[in-house]
């Protein structure tokens, strides 16, 4: 297991690569992870067939020929993106344990980002005869309450949201790194490990999460917290106890105006 120094028994897996991430401890501003990876990984398999596609028009032979040759090349880059992927990793390792910890978000990001654009080239090459399921508006929501979590993620999800969730800022910008944007960011501001102001701080500062609605869902008010409502703020703020119905309400305004 190689360790890095990210929220707490949190994992991060690519099944189809073998790979899985997971929070050791949280020890300040510094993060540690676990990453467990195979040092050689099998290509030849089901998963990179559709590369091998013969030419039309050959004999059997010459077909033989080319499909070995789009097997080779296709094991090739594959190897080579895996190989990036997992130096971008160990180079997070060091930027950690050097205290470079924006780099290390940096660096983290783009590994997991490659582990992902990996496996979602495999599964584009796969055969699928499922129907295409219709697009539903994504929400993140970030709170570091279980149980308030559990529910509202419900209550969303009833009303017409994919919803994800993160226990903490850290786990959310994890999350919102390695996968497409949201619609809408519903933000808790008191959390451990990394708070709300600050991961707010995070999401305005990236140009790919410009569009991103975010919605702060807390128990104290703009002004204790230091953030504004505005274009480098929140988009609104909903201060606990919530009415659901308004804030489901609220977002759908909200992308609306997008």
């Amino acid at each position: 297991m190689l360790v890095l120094s990210r929220g707490a028994s949190e994992e991060i897996r690519f099944p189809k690569l073998g790979i899985s991430v997971k929070v050791v401890r949280v020890e300040g501003k510094r993060v540690r992870l676990g990453i467990d990876a195979p040092r050689e990984i099998e290509v030849l398999r089901g998963e990179l067939a559709p590369f091998a596609t013969p030419l039309k028009g050959t004999t059997a032979a010459a077909d033989l020929v080319h499909g070995d040759a789009a097997r080779r090349e296709a094991e090739h880059r594959f190897r080579n993106r895996l190989n990036s992927a997992r130096l971008s990793l160990e180079l997070a390792t060091l930027q950690i344990e050097r205290g470079l910890h924006d780099d290390a978000m940096d660096e983290l990001s783009r590994s997991l980002h490659e582990f992902d654009s990996i496996e979602a080239d495999l599964d584009a090459n796969g055969v699928s005869d499922q129907p295409t399921a219709p697009i539903l508006p994504r929400a993140l929501l970030v709170e570091d309450d279980a149980n308030e979590r559990e529910l509202l993620a419900g209550y969303l999800s009833l009303s017409g949201f994919e919803v994800d969730t993160a226990g903490d800022g850290l786990g959310a910008l994890v999350q919102l790194s390695r996968c497409k944007p949201p619609s809408v960011v519903l933000l808790d501001m008191n959390m451990p490990k990394l708070n709300g102001r600050s991961t707010l701080h995070r999401i305005r500062g990236q140009e790919a999460l410009r569009k991103v609605r975010v919605i702060a869902v807390s128990g104290m008010r703009p002004e204790q917290v230091g953030v504004e409502i505005g274009p480098q703020g929140v988009d609104y703020w909903f201060q606990k106890p919530i009415d659901p119905q308004a804030l489901v309400a609220e977002i759908e305004r909200e992308l609306a105006i997008t």
